[in-house]
């Protein structure tokens, strides 16, 4: 589901940009505005760079985000009939996004682009994202150049904007800081990390999307959705936070659903978990990743952690972000994983040999885990998010010295996701 410029000028609740609502825009006539812009072409793929698009696309991440919609002629700014615009292949819709990213800067990541209509009136809308990291600057020229939206103009902003932009800029960054601190300080709190290592990982939507809260079933779907994709990030033969809580009764919490620890019982509460998914879109995971059973009859150390344990656990977040995302309208999130230890002995992140047997030949005892942060789009094509699933587990394993992850293996490039 999305919601739009379309939509609110129609007065529609959030859905599917279709056909049919851009034929309901141009029957109605709708206007131009701040987060809408008619185009009756596309700017040719040669040069894309040196066109108008990537001023187009700034101008709109400037003013809060919006759509453009290629494949209709306007007359004062009205919507008046659609035109074709030919056909858009997957080289072409690859050139818009770099185009977002390379000519502008910073760039402008997770265009959304949908093709509508048949040949005859076949359309395209580019969908800019809200962004936190304006003014998002242009060459003009030799020259760098900040353009705005000024309703269904594009302009140029003024120092002062601009100042306004940057200085913006820097509280938004620090309002996420304070969300995710937050998120992870709530995660945290009453674990026994004194007698063994807790993996606590949180995500928080860069810009919520508030809307009405998640209803219990949505909630289940999310937990039920995500148990699949987890499971293709990370396969099964490591410990998954997600099979570990009752997902099938999420609890309602402040603000949240919470899938409580299902793990009980003498033989199975060193694989406690706890997951939370927020109505506004952040969710969290916490888990006991130190003491884990290594046989039939034997555990870890509390401050021993198998670095498969950390994969699995990154790949229930991610994949929890981005089924969340799907249900609540979020895209970008702000991530934070973190190992809470506080025994006496440095905290060993172990990861296998050649044969399959533990080594931990190559680990850096670590007498504090600092927390790793990154920032993905939830909702970008699945191979390159599957791309971020794996880089972002990397980070989290190569700081106990492990170099290579385990069950994290995404498809190569041009391979399918």
């Amino acid at each position: 589901m999305t919601f739009t410029a379309l939509h609110r000028a129609l007065g529609l609740a959030p859905a599917p940009l279709t056909d049919v609502l851009l034929d309901a825009a141009v029957a109605a006539e709708v206007v131009e505005a701040n987060d809408l812009d008619w185009k009756s072409e596309l700017p040719p793929a040669k040069g894309l760079p040196q066109t108008d698009f990537p001023k187009d696309v700034a101008a709109m991440a400037n003013s809060g985000g919006g759509v453009i919609v290629f494949g209709v002629r306007e007359s004062q700014k009205a919507a008046v009939e659609r035109v074709d615009v030919g056909e858009l292949d997957e080289a072409y819709e690859r050139s818009l996004r770099s185009a977002a990213i390379t000519a502008i800067s910073p760039p402008v990541f997770g265009l959304n682009v949908y093709r509508l209509g048949t040949v005859g009136s076949r359309a395209v809308i580019v969908e800019v994202p809200a962004s936190l990291d304006g003014p998002h600057l242009i060459y003009k020229n030799e020259y760098f150049a900040a353009p705005v939206r000024n309703d269904s103009d594009t302009v140029w902003m003024k120092e002062r904007q601009i100042e306004a932009m940057y200085r913006a800029r820097f509280e938004e960054r620090r309002h996420a800081t304070e969300a995710l601190d937050l998120l992870y300080g709530e995660a945290v709190a009453g674990r026994d990390s004194d007698k063994r290592a807790w993996l606590i990982a949180v995500a928080h939507p860069r810009i919520p999307r508030f809307r009405d809260r998640l209803t219990r079933e949505e909630a289940r779907g999310v937990l039920t959705k995500t148990v699949g994709l987890a499971l293709t990030y990370a396969g099964r033969g490591g410990v998954h936070p997600l099979e570990n809580v009752d997902r099938d009764n999420p609890r309602p919490g402040l603000r949240r659903w919470m899938a409580v620890n299902a793990a009980t019982g003498e033989r199975s509460v060193w694989r406690e978990a706890w997951i939370s998914v927020h109505h506004d879109g952040s969710v969290t995971v916490a888990a006991a990743v130190g003491g884990h059973r290594m046989s039939s009859d034997g555990y870890f150390e509390g401050w021993q952690v198998e670095s498969a344990a950390i994969e699995c656990a990154i790949a229930d977040l991610l994949a929890l972000a981005r089924t969340t995302a799907e249900t609540t309208g979020n895209d970008e999130y702000d991530v934070r994983l973190g190992i809470e230890w506080a025994g006496e002995q440095p905290l060993m992140i172990l990861t296998k040999d050649n044969m399959g047997f533990t080594y931990d030949g190559v680990s850096v005892p670590l007498h504090r885990y600092t927390p790793v942060e990154t920032t993905v789009n939830a909702i970008e094509p699945a191979a390159d998010f599957f791309w971020h699933v794996h880089d972002f587990a990397q980070d989290c394993v190569n700081q106990g010295g492990i170099s290579n992850v385990l069950m994290i293996q995404p498809p190569t490039r041009d391979e399918p996701a």
